[in-house]
């Protein structure tokens, strides 16, 4: 006896479906170009590997049973995707990724980043996208293990890294700001080192595995440690501590008076951010890689994902 797998072919999904919309078995069989005794016996192979009835023929017109209706349904959805995976193999063949991964930096805002998605997505491509976020070394060692296609937001230094292409993406401005009930913004300005080592600062932890960065800290200094640049945010918001911010990233806390900046007598930050890929520069990327490649070449785009951390 035909197996569960021997008898559910697209084929044989397809003839119940028509089957099912004809609403009889000689109309079926004389759209689909068989002879009605074909068409039967395959229906009753189907029955028999699955130990079901498929359709109830007690009456003039085939009505599926409720497990004929259950495979009706299953059977258009599995249709659709082979038909779908046909589509994305014959696009993946014309040089489109079958997936791409960026890592994505802290520091660069992510409404242009979902902006983008969302443009590339209008292309309808075959290529599935994923998203990593990365911390200073460790938006680089994504990259440079093999587990993104794209960095974006590369903050530290990659001339001893081989094949792999760069290009600068912008400088992010640093302000210290905290929030205005926090003691150290009743201090005399600039604060020096020796005020801020007094009072609790905000860091975000690099996400790096092989070396860590710091910025922006006092030795000695009591610091919590946070894993994102939105929880500093809301660290620093609430008062528990301060710390050096993107001052695009929290534009909108300071217009509202949420947080509050002050000069200190170190010297103030400001951070050269690139985007990076793996690949010798004679190797042609894959079809969306050199999308993003070009969306990124647009100095309006460098701009906003440097800048536009809220929509306004």
């Amino acid at each position: 006896m035909p197996s569960s797998r021997d008898v559910l072919t697209p084929d044989s999904l397809a003839m119940l479906q028509a089957i099912a919309e004809t609403g009889s078995f000689a109309a079926a069989a004389r759209s689909l170009g068989l002879v009605p005794s074909a068409l039967t016996y395959r229906v009753r192979q189907i029955e028999d590997a699955l130990d079901v009835l498929l359709f109830d023929r007690s009456s003039r017109h085939a009505q599926a049973t409720e497990a004929g209706q259950t495979l009706l349904h299953e059977g258009a959805r599995l249709l659709q995707e082979i038909d779908a995976v046909a589509h994305r193999v014959k696009r993946v063949a014309t040089g489109w990724e079958p997936q791409l991964t960026l890592v994505i930096d802290g520091a660069v805002a992510r409404t242009p980043i979902f902006e983008l998605v969302e443009a590339f997505y209008a292309l309808n491509p075959p290529t599935s996208l994923k998203l990593k976020d990365g911390i200073l070394n460790g938006t680089l060692e994504v990259l440079t293990s093999g587990q993104a296609d794209l960095a974006i937001g590369v903050a530290v230094n990659t001339s001893n890294v081989s094949e792999l292409q760069t290009r600068e993406l912008g400088e992010v401005d640093f302000v210290f700001a905290m929030a205005p009930h926090h003691p150290l913004a009743q201090c005399d300005e600039p604060l020096s080192d020796e005020v801020l080592l007094q009072h609790r600062m905000i860091a975000v932890a690099d996400s790096g595995v092989r070396s860590k960065t710091s910025y922006g800290l006092v030795s000695g200094q009591d610091v919590l440690t946070v894993d994102s640049m939105h929880a500093k945010v809301e660290a620093q918001v609430r008062g528990i501590g301060a710390g050096f911010l993107p001052r695009g990233m929290v534009q909108t806390y300071l217009d509202a008076g949420l947080l509050i900046t002050r000069q200190v007598q170190r010297a103030s930050r400001n951070l050269r951010l690139h985007y990076a890929w793996q690949g010798a520069s004679h190797r042609t990327p894959g079809r969306a890689l050199q999308w993003w490649l070009a969306q990124l070449e647009s100095p309006t785009t460098r701009k906003a994902l440097m800048e536009n951390h809220h929509r306004q």
